[in-house]
């Protein structure tokens, strides 16, 4: 298999939105076949119509689009294939290595309360494994795989090394169902044979059904694709991540305001490593990304450290490429759309906005000065700045600013002249501006919103302050 295209797979159920968990069994699947040339595919497995919705699939959909992760064709309605899945059955039974069983839910059921009370083993061993079908009633049956009895069957998995499990261990597992019917196990299996999937990356409590699923390969003769089963994500208390851990959604991290770019680099990261790296570019994660990084022990996921990445990513992102994903961010949350001129604004002052910035949140609140308008409403903390000693000393500025080359060095070192000629420091009336500019504590430095607001807008809003 070593000379064929890589191809990779990702299949969720759309009965709910797409876990983080999931997001990252896909950007595995990702990463391993786009750095190796290979083809990313994405089947929705949609075979439980009771939970399966449109809304569930498009929210995945949007998700994996968010993320950045492009799959390669139309993505795939599991559900669509059942008559294929069903006639593997039916090849199956004709060839021997499946069977009909027409032992009612009651009697598996009593069969099972027994073998608990005796603590015994509750496999159910069909008594219609070996009937001759001249003997088989006209009852409704499903059809179940020859599992084999005794023996052990070892596979290879590329994170967890090889694997055996002891045959006894093994059920006839049902196939189709007494309404004809494909379960998932066998559909999963048909699908990824069919769809030409190389390797199967997905997370490790999928391990255990590897051994069922192989069961129908041999039946098939099928060639088996390359196993590589992932730690799952546990939370801060070492238990698998979950909703009562806050946010699970890919769809909630985006309304967060993480930007794409630090979710890649942290998703990746969890439970994958290259060295000490924590911090790189989807380029280096395409190149290095192998299963030999994976670890096997559960990965922890660590808001603190999302946030870290999330700032650096931010930093180094292009300023037009950062506000249209800033933009991206606001449609999601509902919130008011930029305007012409703030749009312009905020490429103007992107530089100084997206500094120490570790969320979009983050950077629409330095984003203020630029968001509102005039009146500047100032809050508690920065009105007291707005003394009328502070307000005289702005009242010297203003002429100043009327006639000033408006450039930051000049800016500067007219409040810096000004400062020295009442024996202040320049930090001293930076508080009394950026009250006067943006109406808040925290905002950029004073002279990038003056460049960005202008000369007539800085000078109208410090009048609003002072008088």
């Amino acid at each position: 298999m070593s000379d064929t295209p890589v191809v990779t797979r990702f299949a969720p159920s759309p009965t709910g939105s797409l876990h983080i968990g999931g997001a990252r069994t896909a950007l595995f699947n990702w990463l391993y076949a786009r750095g190796r040339g290979g083809k990313f595919l994405l089947r929705i497995e949609d075979t439980d119509k009771a939970r399966s919705t449109d809304e569930d699939t498009q929210a995945i959909l949007d998700g994996l689009t968010w993320l950045g992760l492009d799959w390669d064709g139309e993505p795939t309605s599991q559900a669509s294939q059942a008559d294929r899945h069903i006639s593997v059955a039916h090849k199956m039974l004709a060839d021997g290595n499946a069977y009909k069983c027409y032992a009612t839910l009651d009697e598996i059921e009593s069969f099972r309360e027994g073998a608990r009370a005796n603590k015994a083993s509750t496999i159910y061993r069909s008594p219609w494994r070996d009937v001759a079908n001249a003997d088989h009633p006209k009852l409704p049956f499903v059809v179940r795989v020859k599992a084999p009895r005794t023996g052990t069957t070892i596979l290879h998995d590329e994170v967890q090394g090889d694997v055996t499990w002891q045959n006894a261990q093994l059920d006839d597992m049902i196939l189709l169902r007494s309404d004809g019917s494909p379960v998932y196990m066998l559909a999963v299996v048909v699908d990824d044979h069919d769809m030409g999937v190389t390797h199967v990356i997905r997370g490790d409590d999928h391990l255990a059904n590897a051994f069922r699923q192989n069961l129908i390969y041999d039946a098939m003769g099928w060639d088996k694709p390359i196993l590589a089963h992932i730690p799952l994500i546990f939370g801060p208390d070492g238990k698998k991540l979950s909703k009562r851990h806050g946010a699970t959604g890919a769809s909630e991290y985006q309304s967060f305001g993480y930007p794409a770019a630090g979710m890649r680099n942290y998703l990746t990261r969890l439970g994958w490593s290259h060295g000490d790296d924590e911090f790189f570019s989807d380029a280096q994660a395409l190149d290095w990304f192998d299963f030999g990084g994976v670890g096997k022990s559960p990965a922890q996921f660590d808001t603190k450290k999302l946030e870290n990445l999330c700032g650096r990513h931010i930093a180094i992102t292009e300023n037009a490429a950062l506000l249209h994903e800033f933009e991206a961010y606001l449609k999601v949350t509902d919130t008011n759309a930029l305007t012409g001129s703030q749009h312009d604004g905020m490429l103007q002052a992107m530089p100084s906005l997206k500094e120490r910035a570790k969320s979009f949140p983050e950077l629409y609140d330095k984003a203020h000065f630029i968001l509102t308008s005039r009146p500047i409403t100032i809050d508690e903390k920065s009105a007291k700045s707005l003394d009328d000693v502070h307000k005289g000393i702005l009242a010297e500025l203003t002429p100043q600013l009327q006639t000033a080359i408006w450039s930051r060095d000049e800016l500067e070192g007219i409040v810096a002249a000004l400062a020295e000629a009442h024996d202040t420091k320049l930090g001293k009336l930076a508080g009394p501006l950026r009250a006067a500019l943006a109406g808040r504590a925290v905002s950029p430095s004073v002279f990038d919103m003056m460049i960005v607001l202008g000369r007539e807008e800085t000078i109208s809003r410090i009048q609003d302050a002072i008088y």
